[in-house]
């Protein structure tokens, strides 16, 4: 894992060689938040769909500083500007090479008018995704190690045809404390006390063998709590995740059941007694310290009321009594919500399948004991200008997801 401040000398060049001039008297459009208020600290989630299909190969898209993907994505994170920031679907490179060029070249350069802005502070840790079992996860009979295919990706402990495709990254205006983050990749699935283990579709035996079963990691891509030091009294824990999607599996729904685990772990590591079976991948037992603040984060896959997840996946945690749904919403969702799934304005991606609709699976979601503030969904309106950064439909220019961002106080 690695938490660190990127030096400033370079940054404050790049920014001053790059930015573009604002034009004062160009229109506001009503989908750019204001600023953050004085004594608030915005955190957003974005599945950036940065990942790529080979090893290196979004580390090399990066590097040239003009991928048009990732500019979309920086511009749209520099129209939010959050001051904590959760990517998801962003390859682990173990150096940190990465995540330093989306910050130097991407996100500190500014675009089409938007100021670029600065995270002094990153963290990115190893996921499974990717990463070979030695087990028949997929169920399919056979076990793959050798890595590329779709059959490897099946077998590995979470989805992903590379160690480390689909990774997670945490961007920061404010210090990250590493030395106190909890990272839980290496947990068992079998370790959580009812587990919904998959069976076989009209026999009822397991559908994976003891030995895959024993094997089986509970993170499709890591759980971390890492403390973010916002200045206030006690630090702020972002628990970031990922979990699989509820689809591309068969009649034994292994995929379905494993996002609803993957969810109930938050709701348990808030919960006193429903903590023991936890223990994270440095050996540490329990959840969070019920007096410490919160923010869960990331693209948690489940729609509180449509969508392929299993009823009251989501529900779980929306309704956990130290969580708080501040229900973000957006002009684009609004306008879609004739023919959208979920709640209305509140859906921040599109479903799998082709219909028109959306679904809500990225969230924001403060702990009770934060004050919670402006909240909202990057999805501009058809007619807003910024719509070229989400798009109308596929191919999106930067991501079928959008960015989702709360502001909190203490």
């Amino acid at each position: 894992m690695q938490s660190h401040p990127l030096a400033s000398t370079a940054t404050l060049v790049l920014a001053a060689e790059d930015a573009p001039v604002r034009d004062p008297a160009a229109p506001v459009s009503p989908s750019v938040p204001p600023p953050v208020p004085e004594g608030s600290v915005r955190f957003a989630t974005f599945n950036a769909a940065l990942s790529r299909q080979r090893p290196g190969a979004m580390l090399s898209a990066l590097a040239g500083g003009e991928w048009g993907k990732a500019r979309a994505v920086a511009e749209t994170v520099q129209r939010v500007r959050p001051d904590v920031l959760l990517v998801n679907e962003f390859d682990h490179d173990p150096s940190g090479r990465a995540l330093e060029l989306f910050a130097r070249k991407y996100l500190e350069r500014g675009w089409n008018g938007a100021a670029g802005v600065e995270y002094p502070y990153t963290y990115t840790a190893p996921v499974n995704t990717g990463v070979a079992s030695g087990a028949d996860l997929n169920g399919d009979g056979r076990v793959v190690t050798r890595p590329g295919s779709d059959a490897y990706a099946g077998d590995a402990f979470g989805f992903g045809r590379f160690p480390g495709q689909y990774g997670m990254a945490v961007l920061s205006r404010y210090p990250l404390v590493a030395a106190r983050a909890r990272t839980f990749r290496l947990l068992p699935r079998a370790a959580m006390p009812g587990a919904l283990a998959p069976v076989v579709p009209g026999g009822g035996e397991p559908f994976l063998s003891p030995e895959a079963w024993a094997a089986a990691r509970l993170s499709s891509k890591s759980h971390w709590d890492l403390p973010v030091d916002v200045g206030w009294d006690r630090s702020v824990h972002l628990l970031a995740s990922h979990p699989t999607p509820p689809a591309f599996d068969g009649r034994e729904r292994r995929n379905v059941l494993r996002n609803h685990d993957e969810i109930r772990f938050w709701a348990d590591y808030l919960t006193p007694g429903a903590d023991g079976y936890i223990r994270d991948d440095a050996g540490v037992a329990g959840g969070l310290d019920p007096a410490a603040p919160f923010v869960v984060a990331g693209d948690l896959n489940a729609d509180p009321r449509d969508g392929a997840s299993l009823p009251g996946a989501i529900g779980r945690l929306l309704g956990h009594p130290r969580v708080v749904d501040p229900l973000p919403h957006s002009q684009g969702g609004r306008g879609r919500a004739g023919s959208a799934a979920g709640a209305p304005g509140h859906g921040e991606a599109f479903a799998e399948d082709t219909r028109p609709g959306h679904l809500r699976v990225d969230y924001v979601l403060p702990s009770r004991d934060l004050g919670v503030g402006d909240r909202g969904v990057f999805w501009p309106a058809l007619d807003d200008p910024l719509v070229r950064l989400t798009g109308a439909g596929r191919p999106f220019p930067a991501s079928d997801h959008r960015l989702v961002w709360v502001d909190v106080s203490r």
